[in-house]
């Protein structure tokens, strides 16, 4: 008999940690769900003790400033969150004998090809969330904690703030939207995500697993054609139309192109994984059911 784990997820009011709970419902581990009001993963002392105080076998990390624009004026606050406060979750786990799978990101890359990143292509990141991003990765991997990293992209649910959301208000506030078709990479939906990882808990693919691994959505596509297929899908009334990135010009600059290579983690964890669009259909249902 297996007997059942104690997890903890930080940063759990977010769209990966909102869909964990979902996830979660009815398993036989022990899922406690904290965000910074609760527990602040920038606090030692209080990390290490609800760590120590509630026997922890596993930290899921979902805690993360994801501003990318906002990044580039708030350096030192990004860094503090997605760079130092994993050193500190590093020791502490590491001290206690605890398992942390931590969340990254596609924008530790530079998107300066045209075919899937690997888990072996070198990042080199191009703008301050993608930096600190892969800053973390580094001081994880090297703080001798068992790990396991998660690199992910352009993540959305019926929760919180993403693209989906945003587009679809647009959609429904203008008759026209424009939007940026020469960057490509792959909608993940967050509750794919979060059904894989309590997957592999379930499974008790941790220990022995660690390392390294790339979980978005099957398939390749651009900002404009992921907008299309929103607005299609919501059966709004509201043309989509491309423009290039100079066209809309931002503080922060992203990849050109940032798909990620899952062969390694669908062979390792004998997964399949969803493609792009029936995931969004199944997002966009759930949020329009409601609204009924």
């Amino acid at each position: 008999m297996t007997l059942p784990m104690k997890i903890l997820v930080m940063g759990a009011n977010g769209q990966l940690g909102s869909e964990l709970r979902v996830a979660t419902e009815g398993s036989p581990d022990c899922y406690i769900f904290t965000d910074v009001a609760e527990l602040d993963i920038t606090d030692r002392d209080s990390l290490e003790d609800f760590v120590t105080s509630h026997e922890i076998d596993i930290i899921i990390n979902c805690a993360a400033y994801t501003a990318v624009e906002r990044a580039e004026q708030e350096q030192a606050l990004c860094d503090t969150i997605n760079h130092q406060a994993v050193v500190t979750l590093s020791d502490v786990a590491r001290e206690r004998g605890v398992m942390i799978i931590h969340i990254s990101t596609d924008f530790v890359f530079d998107g300066m090809r045209a075919t899937p990143y690997t888990e072996q292509d070198l990042p080199s990141p191009i703008n301050h969330y993608g930096i600190t991003k892969w800053a973390g990765e580094r001081a994880l991997a090297a703080s001798d904690a068992r790990y396991i990293t998660i690199r992910t992209g352009w993540l959305y649910s019926s929760y919180g703030n993403n693209f989906v959301l945003t587009i679809l208000r647009l959609a429904n506030e203008r008759k026209e939207i424009r939007v940026v078709d020469d960057q490509r990479g792959t909608p993940t939906y967050a509750a794919d995500l979060a059904e894989f990882l309590v997957r592999i808990i379930s499974e008790r693919k941790v220990a022995g697993y660690e390392g390294t691994y790339h979980y978005s959505n099957m398939g390749v596509a651009s900002w404009y054609e992921f907008a299309r297929e929103i607005v299609r899908l919501a059966g709004v009334d509201c043309r989509v139309l491309p423009c290039t990135t100079e066209e809309y010009p931002t503080r922060a600059r992203r990849p050109r192109y940032s798909v990620l290579d899952k062969d390694f983690t669908r062979s390792r964890f004998g997964v399949e994984i969803p493609e792009w669009r029936a995931s969004l259909a199944r997002c966009i249902e759930k949020i329009m059911s409601s609204k009924l």
